[in-house]
């Protein structure tokens, strides 16, 4: 920020509006983008630029967003009656310092970049104040910019109040601005509600600031994706793709290779090493973190999990808070449950199901299984169709695999029960007791071939 603009920041967030438009019984802001309420977006922007206190106003469905919301760092305002942008700042102010530089955002706008705040915000002292415009091409529905002779801002009108001239100005308000919180106490109680709505309207300050002597500095957003609003689910699902499609684009900068740049959603934090592919129809939800030449196949999920160097993941596999290690392969069809741990060069394979299993070096559980509440030395493999027995229905118990230990296939592992180094369990064994180090369990009835056995058949 410039030299001149040094009082501290505050911003306020409006949403208090119904969004009727929307058809849903959910208040707008609470609409998710990128697996995020809209509102929720806006306040972690305001937060990357240092805001001294957040207040957001509310209104229809308050007690929905304070719960779904709750925890966020903000300043719930009540606005019990929705009486236009102005009225909404108006509740904010009691709580916002006179000497606070106070910048309005608004909680259907999700996209608004704070880099592009800042450059608003540069323009905020005590002789001007900032106003957020943009070039449309059809800008129907917002209000226009006027300017005079010498191209400086003089006023905003209203779609409604404007005359067929003035609606052929293309720049547009995006309703974002800034100002020293001294002059919004000073002009919001001097408002009119004398217009087609009937409300009292924030951009009517644009105005005041002029007949004051103050300057209007307006910055131009650079696209107009960032200042859109979302008032139906027609426009939040073309933000959903523009947010998305801007993810895409700057992965593939930090070198990803991305099959299809259309088909990948990222509904959180995605940091990635380079050399990494990830094939289409792939979805990463909270914080996930891939390293070097990972890479994944499609129609995967992965949630709130890491991901090594060198690591594979196969096809229709779904991850959450998982640890997959160096080298290791995961799937095609495989899920890993909280709390999983692969280490280096281990497999899970097809139809392979882990839950709190830690899965040392080089072992292997390659087809049909499930791993509950278990560990895996290295080097051990697990056979096809075994289970860990790990819930009595009230209490779960733990399974220990030793290192190099081969468990035969469609076996079960009855918990509690550790398994020695290098022990073996024979094929279709039901285990329920230790298996020592080196030794070789066999758990199962003993075959009885019953000659000229005849089947039961249906009686007439």
């Amino acid at each position: 920020m410039n030299s001149e603009h040094t009082s501290p920041l505050e911003v306020v967030i409006l949403a208090a509006g119904q969004g009727t438009r929307m058809r849903s019984a959910l208040p707008k802001v609470l609409h998710e983008l990128a697996g995020k309420a809209l509102v929720h977006h806006v306040i972690d922007t305001a937060q990357l630029l240092k805001a001294k206190r957040i207040h957001t106003v509310i209104g229809h469905g308050a007690d929905q967003v304070r719960d779904r919301l709750g925890e966020l760092p903000t300043h719930w305002v009540l606005q019990t009656k929705q009486l236009g942008t102005g009225h909404a700042v108006a509740q904010a102010l009691p709580g916002v310092d006179d000497d606070s530089t106070v910048l309005v955002l608004y909680g259907d706008v999700p996209l608004v970049r704070a880099e592009t705040l800042e450059k608003l915000l540069d323009g905020v002292s005590d002789k001007s104040i900032a106003l957020l415009t943009v070039e449309l091409n059809d800008p129907t529905g917002y209000g226009r910019i006027l300017r005079d002779t010498q191209n400086r801002v003089t006023a905003i009108v209203e779609q409604k109040d404007a005359k067929p001239e003035q609606l052929a100005i293309p720049e547009a308000n995006t309703g974002i601005l800034a100002a020293p919180a001294k002059y919004l106490k000073q002009w919001l109680p001097q408002l009119s509600a004398n217009n087609a709505q009937g409300e009292y309207y924030l951009t009517d300050i644009i105005g005041m600031a002029v007949q004051n002597g103050l300057d209007v500095v307006a910055q131009t957003a650079a696209s107009e994706w960032e200042v859109q609003g979302v008032n139906n689910r027609l426009q939040l699902a073309e933000l959903e793709r523009q947010h998305q499609r801007n993810i895409a684009n700057q992965l593939m900068t930090d070198g990803v290779t991305l099959a299809d740049p259309a088909r990948i959603d990222v509904r959180g934090s995605l940091k990635t090493g380079r050399d990494v592919f990830i094939d289409v129809n792939c979805v990463f939800e909270g914080d996930v973190v891939v390293g070097d030449n990972v890479r994944i196949g499609p129609n995967c999920m992965i949630k709130n999990s890491r991901i090594e160097d060198a690591a594979e993941i196969d096809a229709n596999s779904i991850l959450e808070e998982a640890i997959v290690g160096e080298k290791a392969h995961v799937g095609p069809f495989a899920r890993l449950r909280p709390g999983t741990e692969l280490g280096p060069k281990s497999r899970v394979g097809n139809f392979v199901e882990t839950k709190k299993t830690k899965l040392g070096a080089g072992s292997k559980a390659n087809h049909l299984t499930y791993l509950g509440d278990c560990t895996v030395g290295e080097n051990a493999n697990v056979g096809a169709g075994t289970i860990t027995c790990n819930y009595d229905g009230v209490n779960k118990f733990k399974t220990n695999i030793g290192d190099g230990a081969f468990i035969g296939s469609n076996s079960s592992l009855v918990a509690p029960v550790d398994i020695g180094v290098n022990a073996t369990v024979g094929a279709g064994s039901v285990v329920t007791a230790n298996v020592p180090d080196n030794n070789l369990a066999v758990a199962r009835g003993k075959q009885c071939n019953i000659e000229g056995w005849q089947r039961p058949t249906k009686k007439s």
